[in-house]
Protein backbone atom coordinates (compact mmCIF):
# COMPACT_ATOMS: atom_id res chain seq x y z
CA UNK A 1 0.00 0.00 0.00
CA UNK A 2 3.26 2.35 0.78
CA UNK A 3 3.45 5.28 3.04
CA UNK A 4 0.55 6.47 4.84
CA UNK A 5 2.05 9.97 4.99
CA UNK A 6 -0.50 12.35 3.93
CA UNK A 7 2.24 13.94 1.19
CA UNK A 8 2.06 10.35 -0.22
CA UNK A 9 -1.33 9.57 0.58
CA UNK A 10 -3.12 11.16 -2.87
CA UNK A 11 -6.79 9.65 -2.92
CA UNK A 12 -9.17 11.48 -0.26
CA UNK A 13 -11.95 9.79 0.41
CA UNK A 14 -13.70 6.68 2.03
CA UNK A 15 -11.90 4.07 0.52
CA UNK A 16 -10.71 2.72 3.59
CA UNK A 17 -14.22 1.60 4.85
CA UNK A 18 -15.24 -1.20 4.62
CA UNK A 19 -19.00 -1.61 3.40
CA UNK A 20 -19.78 -4.51 5.96
CA UNK A 21 -20.42 -1.33 8.53
CA UNK A 22 -23.10 0.38 7.17
CA UNK A 23 -23.28 1.95 10.40
CA UNK A 24 -20.11 3.87 10.29
CA UNK A 25 -20.44 4.68 7.11
CA UNK A 26 -23.58 6.80 7.71
CA UNK A 27 -21.83 8.30 10.86
CA UNK A 28 -18.77 9.15 8.97
CA UNK A 29 -20.06 12.68 7.38
CA UNK A 30 -21.29 13.53 10.37
CA UNK A 31 -18.23 13.53 12.48
CA UNK A 32 -15.80 14.61 9.40
CA UNK A 33 -18.12 18.40 9.50
CA UNK A 34 -17.97 18.69 13.04
CA UNK A 35 -14.05 17.74 12.61
CA UNK A 36 -13.78 20.18 9.98
CA UNK A 37 -15.46 23.44 11.49
CA UNK A 38 -12.60 23.89 13.95
CA UNK A 39 -9.90 23.81 10.81
CA UNK A 40 -12.57 25.86 8.68
CA UNK A 41 -12.49 28.63 11.26
CA UNK A 42 -8.70 28.07 11.58
CA UNK A 43 -8.22 28.40 7.47
CA UNK A 44 -9.48 31.93 6.53
CA UNK A 45 -8.67 32.71 2.92
CA UNK A 46 -6.73 35.92 4.68
CA UNK A 47 -3.32 35.96 6.29
CA UNK A 48 -3.13 37.14 9.72
CA UNK A 49 -2.13 40.62 10.88
CA UNK A 50 1.67 39.78 10.86
CA UNK A 51 1.41 39.08 7.31
CA UNK A 52 0.74 42.33 6.02
CA UNK A 53 -2.69 41.55 4.95
CA UNK A 54 -2.13 39.82 1.61
CA UNK A 55 -5.03 38.12 0.44
CA UNK A 56 -4.44 34.49 -0.11
CA UNK A 57 -6.51 33.69 -3.32
CA UNK A 58 -7.25 30.11 -4.95
CA UNK A 59 -4.99 29.19 -7.56
CA UNK A 60 -4.51 26.57 -9.31
CA UNK A 61 -0.73 24.55 -8.91
CA UNK A 62 0.87 25.81 -12.02
CA UNK A 63 -0.25 29.12 -10.30
CA UNK A 64 1.37 28.88 -7.46
CA UNK A 65 4.55 27.33 -9.06
CA UNK A 66 4.63 30.53 -10.93
CA UNK A 67 4.09 33.14 -8.01
CA UNK A 68 6.90 31.26 -6.75
CA UNK A 69 9.55 31.17 -8.74
CA UNK A 70 9.50 27.40 -9.35
CA UNK A 71 9.49 24.05 -11.71
CA UNK A 72 7.57 21.87 -10.23
CA UNK A 73 8.58 18.24 -10.21
CA UNK A 74 7.16 15.41 -9.20
CA UNK A 75 3.79 16.45 -10.07
CA UNK A 76 0.59 14.26 -9.43
CA UNK A 77 -2.75 15.20 -10.05
CA UNK A 78 -6.25 13.41 -8.69
CA UNK A 79 -9.35 14.11 -8.64
CA UNK A 80 -9.20 16.36 -5.63
CA UNK A 81 -6.02 17.61 -5.45
CA UNK A 82 -3.02 18.63 -7.20
CA UNK A 83 0.53 18.44 -5.87
CA UNK A 84 4.08 18.78 -6.58
CA UNK A 85 8.00 19.35 -4.99
CA UNK A 86 9.54 22.73 -5.47
CA UNK A 87 13.15 23.47 -5.12
CA UNK A 88 14.69 26.85 -5.45
CA UNK A 89 16.85 29.47 -3.63
CA UNK A 90 14.63 29.74 -0.49
CA UNK A 91 14.32 26.24 0.07
CA UNK A 92 12.55 22.99 -0.84
CA UNK A 93 8.71 23.03 -0.44
CA UNK A 94 5.65 21.31 -1.79
CA UNK A 95 2.39 22.67 -3.11
CA UNK A 96 -1.08 21.66 -3.20
CA UNK A 97 -4.12 22.60 -4.76
CA UNK A 98 -7.15 21.75 -3.96
CA UNK A 99 -10.68 21.59 -5.93
CA UNK A 100 -12.85 22.34 -2.12
CA UNK A 101 -12.32 24.02 0.92
CA UNK A 102 -13.57 20.42 2.07
CA UNK A 103 -11.14 18.44 0.81
CA UNK A 104 -8.37 21.25 2.00
CA UNK A 105 -9.71 20.88 5.11
CA UNK A 106 -9.77 17.12 5.57
CA UNK A 107 -6.15 16.57 4.35
CA UNK A 108 -4.87 18.53 6.42
CA UNK A 109 -6.80 17.01 9.48
CA UNK A 110 -5.10 14.02 7.70
CA UNK A 111 -1.88 15.67 7.75
CA UNK A 112 -0.87 17.95 11.37
CA UNK A 113 -0.89 15.12 13.42
CA UNK A 114 2.14 13.96 11.60
CA UNK A 115 3.69 17.38 12.54
CA UNK A 116 5.08 19.75 10.08
CA UNK A 117 4.48 23.35 9.44
CA UNK A 118 1.90 24.57 6.58
CA UNK A 119 1.31 27.96 4.69
CA UNK A 120 -2.60 27.51 4.33
CA UNK A 121 -4.30 29.98 1.69
CA UNK A 122 -7.48 29.47 -0.34
CA UNK A 123 -7.65 26.05 -1.22
CA UNK A 124 -3.89 25.37 -1.24
CA UNK A 125 -1.47 24.50 1.12
CA UNK A 126 2.53 25.01 0.98
CA UNK A 127 4.57 22.72 3.36
CA UNK A 128 8.47 22.97 3.64
CA UNK A 129 10.58 24.71 7.25
CA UNK A 130 8.85 27.79 8.52
CA UNK A 131 11.60 29.94 7.37
CA UNK A 132 10.67 28.78 4.11
CA UNK A 133 6.78 29.26 3.88
CA UNK A 134 7.59 32.82 6.08
CA UNK A 135 9.47 33.76 2.06
CA UNK A 136 6.94 31.86 0.27
CA UNK A 137 4.01 33.84 2.18
CA UNK A 138 5.21 37.54 1.30
CA UNK A 139 4.03 36.29 -2.33
CA UNK A 140 1.11 34.19 -1.70
CA UNK A 141 -0.49 35.17 1.57
CA UNK A 142 -1.73 32.73 3.62
CA UNK A 143 -1.54 31.66 7.36
CA UNK A 144 1.44 29.59 8.75
CA UNK A 145 -0.12 26.85 10.93
CA UNK A 146 1.69 23.87 12.90
CA UNK A 147 1.05 20.31 12.93
CA UNK A 148 1.32 18.32 15.70
CA UNK A 149 4.61 18.70 17.80
CA UNK A 150 6.60 15.24 17.96
CA UNK A 151 9.80 16.46 19.08
CA UNK A 152 11.84 15.42 22.55
CA UNK A 153 9.36 17.74 24.53
CA UNK A 154 6.37 15.46 22.88
CA UNK A 155 6.67 12.51 25.76
CA UNK A 156 6.60 8.64 24.96
CA UNK A 157 3.25 8.35 22.89
CA UNK A 158 0.24 9.70 22.10
CA UNK A 159 -2.43 9.88 24.35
Amino acid sequence: MGSRHPLGLMKLGLTRLRPSRPGLVKALPLCAAALALPLAAGCSAKSDASGGGKEAKPASLAELAQQTDCSLTGKRKVKDLEQGNCKTSRGRYVLLSFTSDTGMNAWLAEAKPWGGTYLVGARWVAVSQQQTLESLRGELGGKIVQGDNHGPDHGSGHG
